[in-house]
């Protein structure tokens, strides 16, 4: 049974758009200390179960299933990235507790307490042409989630 390039292309992008933002995540935490809030960490979950689902989509037929879970999980990563963006630019009221601690084990709590940065959730840290990272999330998560879908819907041309 061979996969149309319509398909073939759509399993692709469900994989690389999660990949390539969580990627993108992790170098702003890391490589910037630019560190997530509580409200950044519910955009990453979806793109996770995304990239899962994606995968499934190359070993696990049927591949169009997996495909349209992961596009839906990444519209919800991008839907949560228009809400907190809401939060960051004041439109409406995010959560009130967004500080996230995760204490090592072994490692002294307290020591930890007082060495974690408190991230603010209605604060972005970082924009670019005055849209934040969880503008930009939401712009290339609902973007690329639809493409993905126009694309399985898309009829494979006779050419």
């Amino acid at each position: 049974m061979t996969i149309s390039s319509n398909l073939w292309l759509a399993r692709l992008l469900a994989l690389a758009i999660p990949a390539l933002l969580i990627a993108g995540a992790y170098i702003a935490q890391y490589g910037f200390g630019l560190y997530p809030c509580e409200m950044c960490w519910w955009q990453r979950y979806p793109h996770f179960a995304a990239i899962v689902l994606a995968l499934l989509a190359f070993i696990i037929p049927p591949a169009r299933l997996w495909v349209v879970l992961a596009a839906l999980a990444i519209l919800v990563s991008g839907a949560i990235g228009a809400y907190h963006a809401g939060v960051e630019y004041g439109w409406w009221y995010g959560v009130t507790s967004c500080a996230r601690l995760d204490v090592p084990q072994g490692a002294n709590a307290l020591d930890t307490i007082m060495n974690t940065p408190l991230i603010r959730c209605d604060e972005a840290q970082w924009r670019l042409i005055g849209i934040s990272l969880a503008g930009w999330n939401f712009l290339i998560s609902t973007i690329g989630g639809l493409s993905v879908f126009w694309l399985l819907l898309r009829k494979e041309s006779d050419a």
